[in-house]
């Protein structure tokens, strides 16, 4: 940039800025500022021609009022007027006055697009600068319709200078984020994607940061940028700081470019080259040994630059999720900042470990890290790391831990923060259903979380632990006597009143036996809570009474006589008034034939999803971390107490945690002739003509399975198998899964993989050698890159075997 000379020092700007200050009152302040809009108006106005310092001056002035909260009216083309200027300081003052006031749908706006075009072709780097920095911080779509095309030529063109590449890259980008559809990705593309070799690492950075952007749109057209950016991570990687010394921030070398190039790694799956695939390992190996080094500076600059790259480089490690020891070696590495005294490491070390429980290779090595996280949840006192906790016991939850993380949830939740409480108690909930080998755990679970924070139990839980006891003979008289023995605090919160009255209408026989919980005290019990409830939890209890009428004759009697009293046949409410003359009425005339076909027992609910999953899903968001586990979660066998594959003899059933309301009901599958032989099971065709036939009897695996990420293909008595695949924006892997039911080891177990052209590609292979003994064996056979926009990723597979 060229230096301001003395005379650029608009001593009169000084002088009103340091009125304006010195003002005593706003009255004083608005009475300056007219003053010298009437001045400047009339010099505008005048007749004798301004030089370029007074126009430069004036406008200086009215941005400073403008930028004090007072609307500028003119002085517009004034501005404009400084573009023609060959003078830097006046040009930059009417590129600063123009970013700042001008509207895109001035009127000037053709006149400014022309000086701008001038300066674009000056092919001075100087007034280059200005008119891109102009263009993106305007960013209007007049201005990417005027200059979308002329920018990528600036860009990729061989004799434009170093500064000027950085500001058309930037402001590329600026404009493909305003507009993406007015700037057409056409034989520039190829050309920017060599901009990572470049020797400038200013340049390398902007081009990073485009090409990131254009990647996530059009991942194809910018695949060849992996192996450039491996190559240019790799240099910046193994160079001491003396040889970066422009781009080294505290011994850090290239920091900001370091964590770019990192994150364009993850627009992609695992390089396909072994050679690259090899370097990157190498790099991300050497940033993990480079923070096991002493720091070579106290200063927190250091260690901030340090740690940026090296989270960047672990969420590369978790985005790929292919390499066991990165992902066990970047678990130990984020374990050890779980007790850094530096709060922001803390979070983000149990935000990444959150992810990182989601992997099948370092969820064992999270699970070491429990006891560190409970003492966290217990002892942080910021609230937000607290929360990261939460998620992080959640994620790292399977069969082995359940019960001592609910405990400790629970125990957390009497003390917990009231912004996060409802979270924790959605997760409780879910973790319970979920890995409950024993029900009576679960019934003792909920009734517990009720007790703690009622309040912020939503009627799904509720909902869900009726559904579940309605749906387990084995757990109704556990549940009866529990909620029963619980309602009998001399307090208790409405929703436990809720749970007893729907289990004791239902079950109540089942503890009538007992004298301390015979019919009229559970009666009596339920009625002393009445009063002292809601409408909605009063009419449940109402229904709870005429279903004892039905199971228990002997007190008939003294429910009528509740239901005749004043305070029901005549109560305000229409609902309670409504129920009490029905269900009197009811009591009186029907016959006990009638009464026991009306009041039957709850048929059991329909399995679907879980209602609590799902609203834990909407208070997180699709785009969270959690949203990413919870993703993980439903996708396929993993060590997170998902559904695994069936070992030797397994047979496929309803899971007991699963939605009772009905809402995952699955479509059947359309009818197709029979094969003639062997098994062809097309996974993902795009048209219907193109489905081959299905093996015998697995119509109802495939029909499950065109509805989720994970299902079983084929299965008989001899072999099982299935497939997995997994979505992460803009990419997908899909993985089969061999069983061998049989006592007897399968040799030479060769299967074929036929799909369509599009994906050959991307083929892995799925080679099988041996399938031991009641065992599965997992293969990878596909990873694939694909354009947010395609509906279907996988555009088609189907799996032969003999």
């Amino acid at each position: 940039m060229p230096a301001v000379s003395k005379g650029d020092g608009m001593r009169g700007l000084a002088v009103f800025i340091s009125d304006i200050r010195n003002c005593k009152s706003k009255e004083a302040e608005i009475k300056r500022i007219n003053k010298e809009l009437a001045n400047i108006r009339s010099k505008f106005k005048g007749d004798k021609a301004l030089d370029g310092y007074s126009k430069k001056k004036y406008v200086c002035k009215l941005l400073f009022i403008f930028l004090l909260g007072h609307d500028i009216d003119f002085g517009h083309m004034e501005a404009v007027n400084l573009l023609s200027s060959n003078r830097y300081t006046e040009k930059q003052i009417g590129y600063l006055f123009i970013s700042v006031l001008v509207n895109s749908n001035s009127e000037l706006i053709r006149l400014i697009n022309n000086a701008i075009k001038n300066d674009l072709a000056s092919r001075n780097p100087t007034f280059m600068g200005l008119a891109l920095h102009c263009i993106a911080n305007v960013g209007s779509r007049e201005m990417a319709e005027a200059f979308a095309g002329e920018i990528p030529k600036i860009l990729v063109a061989g004799d434009t200078m170093d500064s000027a590449k950085q500001s058309a890259a930037l402001c590329l980008l600026r404009l493909y984020r305003t507009s993406p559809h007015l700037v057409p990705t056409g034989d520039w593309a190829s050309r920017v994607v060599h901009l990572l070799n470049d020797q400038h690492l200013g340049v390398v950075t902007a081009a990073t940061s485009l090409i990131t952007t254009l990647a996530q749109k059009n991942p194809e057209e910018f695949k060849t940028s992996v192996s450039l950016a491996v190559s240019r991570l790799s240099r910046i990687v193994t160079s001491a700081s003396t040889d970066l010394q422009d781009y080294t921030y505290y011994f850090v070398p290239a920091p900001w470019l370091s964590v770019k190039l990192l994150r364009l790694l993850q627009c992609y799956p695992p390089p396909e080259d072994p050679a690259v695939r090899g370097r990157l390992t190498e790099c991300l190996e050497t940033i993990l040994n480079k923070a096991q080094e002493p720091p070579k500076s106290k200063k927190v600059q250091h260690s901030n630059a340090k740690n940026a790259v090296l989270f960047e480089a672990i969420s590369l490690i978790i985005h790929h999720d292919s390499e066991p020891n990165l992902l066990v070696r970047a678990c130990n590495q984020l374990g050890q900042f779980l007790q850094h005294r530096e709060t922001n490491l803390r979070y983000l070390a149990l935000e990444s470990m959150c992810t990182l429980a989601s992997s099948e290779f370092s969820h064992e090595a999270v699970k070491t890290h429990i006891e560190t996280v409970i003492t966290a949840l217990k002892t942080e006192r910021d609230v937000s790391v607290r929360q990261r906790a939460v998620d992080l016991l959640y994620a790292m939850c399977d069969r082995s831990n359940a019960q001592q993380i609910v405990a400790e949830m629970l125990s957390y939740l009497e003390t917990a923060d009231y912004s996060i409480r409802e979270e924790i108690v959605l997760k409780v909930a879910i973790l319970a259903e979920k890995y409950a080998v024993d029900y009576t755990w679960y019934v003792d679970t909920i009734l517990n979380l009720i007790r703690i924070a009622g309040d912020y139990v939503s009627e799904e839980v509720w909902y869900r632990v009726i559904q579940i006891v309605i749906n387990r003979d084995d757990v109704q008289g556990y549940a009866a006597k529990t909620v029963f023995e619980s309602l009998q605090a001399p307090a208790c919160h409405e929703n436990l009143v809720k749970v007893g009255g729907y289990i004791l209408g239902e079950f109540g026989n089942l503890i009538a036996g007992d004298p301390r919980s015979s019919p009229l005290v559970q009666f009596n019990l339920l009625h002393s809570k009445f009063h002292l409830c809601s409408v909605p939890t009063r009419a449940l209890l109402l229904s709870t009474y005429i279903k004892f009428v039905n199971l228990f004759p002997e007190v008939k009697s003294t429910i009528q006589d509740v239901l005749r009293s004043d305070s029901q046949l005549r109560n305000a409410d229409a609902e309670l008034q409504q129920r009490a003359v029905e269900y009197l009425r009811l009591s009186t005339v029907a016959s006990t034939d009638i009464l026991a076909t009306v009041l039957e027992e709850m048929p059991p609910f329909p399995e679907r999803e879980s209602s609590i999953l799902a609203k834990l899903k909407k208070k997180k968001g699709p785009g969270t971390v959690m949203g990413l586990e919870e993703g993980k979660r439903e996708r396929g066998p993993d060590v997170n107490g998902g559904p695994e594959p069936a070992p030797a003899s397994a047979t496929s059933t309803p899971s007991p945690s699963a939605d009772l309301l009905g809402l995952g009901a699955v479509p059947p599958a359309p009818a197709g002739p029979p094969p003639s032989g062997g098994l062809l099971v097309d996974v993902f065709s795009d048209s219907p003509s193109a489905v081959a036939p299905l093996a015998p009897g697995s119509e109802d695996n495939f029909a499950r399975f065109v509805c989720k990420n994970n299902g079983v293909l084929f299965e008989n008595q001899l072999l099982q198998i299935g497939l997995k695949s997994e979505f992460r924006q803009n990419l997908g892997r899909m993985f089969i899964f061999y069983g061998n039911k049989t006592s007897t080891q399968f040799l030479n177990f060769t299967p074929t993989l036929i799909c369509s052209d599009d994906l050959q590609a991307n083929i892995l292979g799925s080679a099988c050698p041996a399938l031991p003994a009641a065992q599965c064996v997992w293969r990878r056979v596909a990873s694939k890159a694909f354009n947010s926009r395609r509906s279907k990723p996988f555009p088609g597979a189907a799996l032969v075997s003999a």
